[in-house]
C-alpha cells in the first residue's frame, strides 16, 4: 500500500477549488453576505434590532456591506494564491500583488465610508478623497504593469531534468499546505477574537499573511538550492522574496507611501522578470555553443583516431 503523501492532499483540494460549481457557491456566498448586510445595517438604522445585536455590529454605513464583501474576496484570492504556489512562483508572486492593488481599491472604499449619509462635503471628507485618488490610481497603475509581467513570463524550467522538476514541484505542495493551514489558522483565531468582542487583540490578517510569505520565500530559495545552485536562478528566487517585503511594508505604510511601494515592488518584479529571460537566454545559448563545441571535438577525435588505426594496419 502506498504511503500517504502531503502532495496528494493538496491536488485534492486544488481539483475542488478549481471547479466550476466551487466558484459558483462562493459568489451566491459573497451575493447573500452583500445583501444580508445591507439589510442588516438597515434595520440598525431604522433601530429595529435589539439592542445587544446593535451593539455587535460595527458602524451604521452601508458601506460595511461593500468592505465585508471585499475582505471576504480577499481571503478567497489569498487561497488562490497558495494553490499557485505550487505551480509557478513567478506567477505566485503576480498574484501576491494582484491581492494588494485589490487591497488599495478596498481602502478606497473605506476612506469613502468617512462621509457622512447622506453626503456632505466637509474638511475630514477632502483628506478622505486625496487618500481615495492615490489608493484608485496606486491600484490602476499596479495593474497595468501586471498585464506587461505575465507577458514576460515565458515558465522556462532551470532544472535539470524531469525528475528534479517533480521532486522541486512536490517540495512546494507541501509547503503550500503548510501555509494554507497557517492561512486558515489566522483566519480563525481572528474570528474568534472578533466574535467575542476582543478587537483589541486582534491581528491585521493580511499584514500577518504577507510576512508568512516572505518566510515561505526563502524557504524555497533554500530548497532550490539542492537542484539548481546558479546565480541567476538564486538572484531571482531571492529577488521575488524582496518584492513581497516591499509588499509588506505598503501594507502598514501611510497613504500615498503604500501605493508608491506598491508600484514599486511590481516595477522591481518586472524588472527581474525581464533582467532573468535575458540572464537565463544568455547562459542557454552559452551552455549550448558549449555543448556544440564538445560534439565537435568530440567529432574531430574519433575521426583522428580512425585515421591513426587505418595507419597503423
Amino acid at each position: 500500500m502506498a504511503f500517504f503523501r502531503p502532495h496528494m492532499l493538496f491536488d485534492r483540494i486544488e481539483a475542488v477549488l478549481e471547479e466550476a460549481v466551487f466558484r459558483r457557491l462562493v459568489s451566491l456566498f459573497l451575493v447573500f453576505i452583500f445583501l444580508g448586510t445591507l439589510l442588516i445595517v438597515e434595520l440598525k438604522r431604522q433601530q429595529l434590532l435589539p439592542a445587544s445585536v446593535q451593539n455587535f455590529i460595527p458602524g451604521a454605513s452601508h458601506l460595511l456591506a461593500i468592505d465585508l464583501c471585499f475582505g471576504l474576496l480577499l481571503i478567497y484570492e489569498g487561497i488562490g494564491l497558495i494553490v499557485g504556489l505550487a505551480r509557478s512562483v513567478s506567477e505566485s508572486v503576480g498574484k501576491q500583488i494582484e491581492i494588494f492593488s485589490l487591497i488599495l481599491l478596498r481602502r478606497s472604499f473605506k476612506e469613502f465610508a468617512h462621509f457622512s449619509e447622506p453626503l456632505r462635503w466637509s474638511l475630514e471628507a477632502s483628506v478622505s478623497v486625496g487618500h481615495m485618488l492615490a489608493d484608485a490610481a496606486g491600484a490602476l497603475v499596479i495593474f497595468l504593469l501586471l498585464s506587461v509581467y505575465y507577458r514576460a513570463q515565458k515558465h522556462q524550467s532551470y532544472l535539470g531534468d524531469n525528475k528534479a522538476q517533480g521532486e522541486f514541484i512536490e517540495y512546494k505542495k507541501a509547503i503550500a499546505l503548510l501555509l494554507l493551514l497557517g492561512y486558515f489558522g489566522v483566519g480563525i483565531y481572528n474570528s474568534f477574537l472578533w466574535v467575542s468582542q476582543r478587537e483589541d487583540r486582534l491581528g491585521p490578517f493580511f499584514e500577518v499573511f504577507y510576512t508568512m510569505l516572505i518566510f515561505v520565500d526563502i524557504l524555497l530559495v533554500l530548497i532550490s538550492l539542492q537542484f539548481s545552485s546558479t546565480y541567476h536562478v538564486a538572484f531571482r528566487a531571492s529577488g521575488f522574496a524582496v518584492a513581497t517585503v516591499f509588499l509588506r511594508i505598503a501594507l502598514v505604510a501611510p497613504p500615498y507611501v503604500n501605493a508608491a511601494l506598491g508600484v514599486g515592488a511590481t516595477l522591481y518584479a518586472l524588472g527581474l522578470t525581464m533582467a532573468y529571460r535575458s540572464f537565463f537566454v544568455g547562459a542557454g545559448h552559452a551552455s549550448r555553443q558549449d555543448d556544440s563545441h564538445g560534439a565537435t571535438s568530440q567529432a574531430r577525435e574519433n575521426t583522428t583516431v580512425g585515421s591513426d588505426q587505418n595507419e597503423n594496419r
